[in-house]
């Protein structure tokens, strides 16, 4: 082994300093060379993280989804090329409220890491939050399944008084995914309408309403979470609110 004992090192010539094939320069005990030393930063690597796949080589490599996409409706996911792995997560339609307090429920909520090197696609349905909200006593309509493929989806809600009346809606369900939850409740009978839907994974659900401001919990039934529940009318005077549809949301990572 030879030992070099110098200040300072040199090119001969030119700024480049080359250790011939077969020979190995030593910081202490750590050998320099292409596998210990990090590659060398290009403009395309701005926001990127060093990383090896290997062990022993490193690379300039972007750290987290190189996509997410949002899907409102029913539809295909095409993989597109280099994405190896999806994390996915999706909750069913809301349930539609009922009048004095009796709201819907959320749809439930499942989340999955999807290994997807040997699938092209996977077909979507997204779940639709009821339409169908009644006045007081009467049974609201149920939100439908959200779904990935076969590989994950979850329950819609069920609309104020459909399991009983003067009870709020129960919740949808979540299954196949790697985290599977259960949607907020829907409220129950409460002599002024008070509260609101159930609220769902991605938040809760739209304002709740005085016969001052006509039918405010129907007419803002849009500004709500996906999947949540729809609010109660007033008393019996305003009918309930809609319920919210459903979503996909993908991650892709390569």
């Amino acid at each position: 082994m030879s030992v070099l004992r110098v200040n300072e090192i040199r090119s001969q010539s030119g700024n480049t300093i080359t250790i011939p094939s077969g020979n190995s320069l030593y910081l202490n005990t750590t050998p320099l060379n292409a596998a210990s030393l990090p590659p060398a930063v290009g403009s395309g690597d701005v926001g990127k993280f060093l990383k090896t796949n290997d062990g022993s080589s490193l690379s300039w490599e972007s750290i987290g989804p190189s996509a997410i996409r949002t899907y409102t409706s029913s539809g295909t996911w095409t993989k597109p090329a280099g994405v190896t792995k999806i994390l996915v997560k999706l909750v069913g339609g809301g349930g539609a409220g009922s009048g004095v307090g009796e709201s819907g429920a959320a749809g439930g909520f499942a989340e999955k890491l999807i290994d997807v090197s040997s699938i092209s696609s996977v077909s979507i349905t997204v779940g639709t939050g009821s339409t169908g909200p009644t006045y007081y006593s009467g049974r609201a309509g149920d939100g439908t399944t959200t779904s990935f493929g076969n590989y994950l989806s979850a329950t819609g809600g069920r609309g104020g008084n459909s399991s009983h009346q003067h009870c709020g809606g129960l919740p949808g369900v979540g299954s196949g995914g790697d985290i599977n939850y259960f949607g907020g409740g829907g409220n129950g009978h409460s002599y002024y309408g008070c509260g609101n839907g159930g609220s769902s994974f991605f938040g809760g659900s739209g304002a709740a309403g005085h016969p001052q401001g006509g039918a405010y919990a129907h007419n803002h039934s849009s500004h709500a979470a996906f999947g949540a529940g729809g609010g109660p009318g007033y008393h019996g005077e305003t009918i309930g609110a809609n319920g919210k549809d459903g979503v996909v949301v993908v991650y892709e990572f390569k």
